[in-house]
This record gives structure tokens, sequence and C-alpha cells, in this order.
């Protein structure tokens, strides 16, 4: 069983940045691929990065890629979103994920966070 707690969520203007914490409980954090989701009202949740148990390999979805990074330090089991450069569309809910496989943590993750709210103002 994992249990995830995003933090680090708020309110920022455009262009500016924050980084989202998600802390892991558990055992063998290292041996779980982590992502981050997103969903904004009146949408569905969609994909925005993974990254693999050893931290070696990442994969953001397209019109993240430049402004938002993802990272890991499994000596705190802990997995990090970068947001840079942040824009109006980006407010959303912010959700940590967790499954043991790289492949398939996109579609239907094992574990999820109860997610952090991110709000850009215009």
């Amino acid at each position: 069983q994992v249990q995830l707690v995003e933090s680090g969520g708020g309110l920022v203007q455009t262009g500016g940045s924050l980084r989202l914490s998600c802390a892991a409980s558990g055992r063998s954090f290292d041996t779980y691929a982590m992502g981050w989701f997103r969903q904004a009202p009146g949408k569905e949740r969609e994909f925005v990065a993974t990254i693999s148990g050893s931290g070696r390999s990442t994969y953001y979805e397209d019109f993240m890629k430049g402004r938002f990074t993802i990272s890991r330090d499994n000596a705190k089991n802990t997995v990090y979103l970068q947001m840079d450069s942040l824009k109006p569309e980006d407010t959303a809910v912010y959700y940590c994920a967790a499954d043991k496989s790289t492949y398939t943590i996109r579609y239907n993750p094992d574990y999820w966070g109860q997610g952090t709210q991110v709000t850009v103002s215009s």
C-alpha cells in the first residue's frame, strides 16, 4: 500500500513558478514509477508527466515540455513537479500518482494522492 500526499500548490501570477511535492509512504519507493496529472474545472483529468523508479527516464505531455520538470529524491520518498512560466490555463487540481509500471501509469495508476490546487491569475 502506498499513500501519497501532495503539497506546494497555491496562487501565482502568470509567468510565475511553483514547485509541487508529493511525499510517499510505504516501502520500496524506488520500485514505483511516479506521475503527475491535473484536472481543470469542467474538464477530465489529464496526464502531465511521469518518471521512472530510478529517475533516469522521464516523459512529458507535449504541451508541458520546456515549462515543467519532474524529478524525484528516492532518499526522501518524494517526487517533485517544477512548474515555470505558468499560464492561466494551467489552473487545475494537480494529482500525484504511483504505479509499478512506467508504461501503464499514464492510463490507470495504482495509487492517487488527494490533489493540490494550483491557480494562475492573469
